[in-house]
């Protein structure tokens, strides 16, 4: 296995604005993820070791659910449409171009290829292989509490306010459909302060631009640390004017084309596969978990301000063919011993669901609002957020 600390990929520059941007749950793209998670939830809460690989499209009063699958016949067709429906039912779309009570639904899931089932199962003198190639990162630095990067970390928490209080029912005005955008000026390579702020929010037709304003500003500025707010000339909410028809009535949406918003905002790099919709022999998915958990655990331990993990796979080989340590020219110690330890531990896909604990119905709550940075919950939901291995690493390099 090759492992190497190569060149920092990280910025050389200490002073400069980056930008970061997320979208909520009835964002189109969104819509699908959560049906798509929905699914691979169905399908490991009947089975733990089914195979699901499911992608949505959403548009108009429609969706179309296709894929392979491997798992119980007792998820049906029929089983597959109430999933979808109910979704749509807690997202919250009730207008007359999307209803979750109105949508059609069409199922095309079909049994997993033999070719890539007989590559990924265990068998006699063979562990179970990675669900494809690829290649996955994992980040966390120390600019949060949560340690991720500042922009993503906020993008998602102002959307993810707006959110609770449209449940709550606190915000009756504001339809599913949101996106935010957020520019942070850095000072010595830390966050200081937001330069500009961008939200758009979906809101009934006889509401104006400038109470949406108003609604929003409260949630940005209870989430922004104080004296982070931006200038109130960069501070841009439905720069179009309006925004009543959203969701899937206005845009079509798909699974899997939200992968920056889903990890770091573009603040690291990004192996190429999407997460939801696969269940956790797709090392797209669960490697990816993994890299962040060693990663978090590496500045959650004081060895550095930020860290980079990439590891690599090929299909049907368990373990994994690369891991790659990157401190940014920071750490406090050797990222080769790092890359070395992390050798030691089980990286194969079967590994690293049972470290995480990843065959369980755990993904629908991933697929908005980050999959990193979240808490860990009792349940086992988020355990690649878990900061286990700190006492190890510590005693590890003293």
């Amino acid at each position: 296995m090759a492992r190497a600390e190569g060149v920092s990929t990280f910025m050389a520059v200490s002073d400069y604005v980056f930008t970061s941007e997320s979208v909520a749950e009835g964002h189109p793209d969104k819509v699908c993820d959560r049906i798509s998670d929905e699914v691979v939830d169905a399908y490991l809460r009947a089975h733990p070791f089914s195979r699901v690989a499911c992608e949505t499209l959403a548009t108009t009063n429609r969706i179309v659910i296709a894929g392979e699958v491997r798992g119980p016949d007792t998820i049906t067709h029929d089983h597959i449409r109430c999933i979808a429906r109910e979704a749509v039912r807690e997202i919250g779309y009730t207008q007359p171009g999307f209803d979750w009570r109105t949508v059609e639904i069409d199922v095309f899931l079909h049994e997993q290829s033999a070719d890539i089932a007989q590559g990924v199962d265990a068998r006699e003198g063979k562990d179970e292989g990675a669900g494809d190639q690829g290649i996955m990162f994992g980040y966390a630095c120390d600019e949060t509490p949560a340690l991720m990067p500042a922009p993503i970390y906020y993008a998602h928490r102002i959307l993810k306010s707006l959110s609770d209080a449209r449940h709550a029912g606190l915000l009756p005005e504001f339809g599913p459909d949101a996106k935010s955008q957020i520019t942070l000026r850095y000072a010595g390579g830390r966050p200081v302060g937001a330069t500009s702020v961008v939200v758009s929010t979906q809101h009934r037709a006889d509401i104006g631009q400038a109470r949406v304003r108003e609604l929003v500003r409260e949630h940005v500025e209870r989430v922004l640390p104080e004296g982070w707010m931006c200038p109130e000339e960069e501070f841009y909410v439905n720069p179009t004017g309006k925004f009543v028809i959203g969701g899937p009535e206005g845009d079509a949406g798909l699974t899997g084309r939200k992968i920056i918003v889903d990890t770091y905002g573009g603040a690291a790099p990004h192996g190429g596969g999407a997460f939801s919709g696969k269940d956790p022999t797709k090392v797209d998915r669960s490697a990816a978990y993994a890299a962040r958990y060693l990663a978090k655990n590496v500045v959650a331990a004081g060895l550095a301000r930020k860290c980079l993990i990439q590891l690599s796979y090929a299909i049907g080989v368990s373990k994994p063919l690369s891991i790659y340590v990157d401190l940014g020219g920071n750490g406090q110690v050797d990222p080769v011993r790092l890359a070395d330890m992390f050798a030691d531990l089980d990286l194969s896909p079967r590994g690293i669901r049972e470290r995480l604990g990843l065959n369980r119905p755990l993904y629908a709550r991933t697929a908005a609002y980050g999959h990193f940075g979240r808490e860990p919950e009792e349940d086992g939901g988020f355990s690649w957020e878990r900061t286990d291995l700190v006492d190890e690493l510590r005693r590890a390099f003293n």
